[in-house]
């Protein structure tokens, strides 16, 4: 991927709104490829199994190939620490005790509208996660 095709890429990515409860998708300017959509797909899906490392390792190896791999593991480990975040803050609080399963629903729910997203390549943002990583 040539500079041109990067800022364009990221310009999409600036573009986006958040209006919706599951999230927001957007049209990549230069469509993935299958591999870049089946690592996608990974850095969400694995999490399932593995929190935030999965995302992570797929970052950290992926980042300087692909702006959309890149762009899906960031959103993927930064929606996985705000889930732990959120679940450690809860777990501290009595009430908050109670109020987890419905943390774990909701991440159930999103992963998976993100790895639907990501298998037909679009963008995804989650709607409720704290952008630590850029």
């Amino acid at each position: 991927m040539n500079i041109k095709q990067n800022e364009l890429f990221y310009l999409k990515i600036k573009n986006m709104d958040d209006k919706s409860i599951l999230g927001t998708d957007t049209e990549p300017a230069v469509q993935p490829t299958s591999d870049e959509r089946t690592m996608a797909l990974l850095a969400h899906v694995l999490t399932f199994v593995s929190s935030f490392l999965a995302p992570l390792i797929i970052y950290l190896v992926k980042k300087d190939e692909s702006a959309f791999i890149s762009d899906h593991a960031k959103e993927s480990l930064n929606f996985q620490i705000t889930v732990f975040l959120v679940s450690i803050v809860l777990f501290v609080t009595i009430i908050g005790i109670l109020l987890l399963w419905v943390v774990g629903i909701l991440s159930l729910v999103l992963v998976i509208v993100a790895t639907i997203k990501a298998n037909e390549g679009k963008l995804y943002r989650y709607p409720f996660s704290i952008r630590l990583i850029k």
